[in-house]
């Protein structure tokens, strides 16, 4: 297991394998109880298991003297508009005991650096707008809101009804 050294000593990153799936829904279920959207995490391990290992989704872990205390679940897309790459945040904790430390920030450098090194020209997540604390965490590390963009989703059940119409 390879670990990435911060500028904080008793702070490491390192990425996630396969074999941690279970460690990453422990912490989408965190985000998701937080988030107020617990309801809303269906994955499974195994899910995370397969987007692991097929390198469909990233995780990193933050690790605080050797216990995990934070993790990004992440992959990369692009832009038809801009014709530019990115790296799309979709999961973001650092434990509560954790926050104010500065390893928050820290992450995020860190896949700032990621994005850079991978070609990317652009870094993107979504947060929810009553988040007050994340919001002004990301504003003051110079983030911009796309405010005038809904997202839409088709779940699995608007696919097959959707898909049915093409043919």
């Amino acid at each position: 297991m390879e670990f990435i050294q911060t500028s904080k000593p008793e702070f490491t990153l390192r990425f996630a394998t396969p074999d941690d799936a279970g460690l990453v829904l422990r912490y989408m279920r965190k985000l998701g109880t937080f988030q107020k959207m617990s309801d809303k995490i269906t994955a499974t391990e195994a899910d995370f298991h397969r987007l692991l290992s097929e390198g469909r989704g990233e995780t990193i872990f933050g690790q605080y003297d050797g216990e995990t205390v934070a993790f990004i679940y992440f992959y990369q897309n692009s832009s038809a508009f801009t014709g530019q790459t990115g790296l799309y945040i979709d999961g973001f904790l650092v434990d509560e005991a954790m926050k104010g430390k500065g390893l928050g920030k820290i992450m995020m450098a860190y896949m700032s650096q990621l994005a850079l090194e991978r070609d990317c020209q652009r870094l993107e997540w979504g947060c929810l707008d009553w988040n007050e604390p994340a919001i002004n965490f990301y504003r003051k590390l110079g983030a911009y809101s796309v405010d005038e963009m809904r997202i839409y989703r088709f779940g699995p059940e608007q696919l097959e009804s959707n898909a049915v119409s093409f043919n």
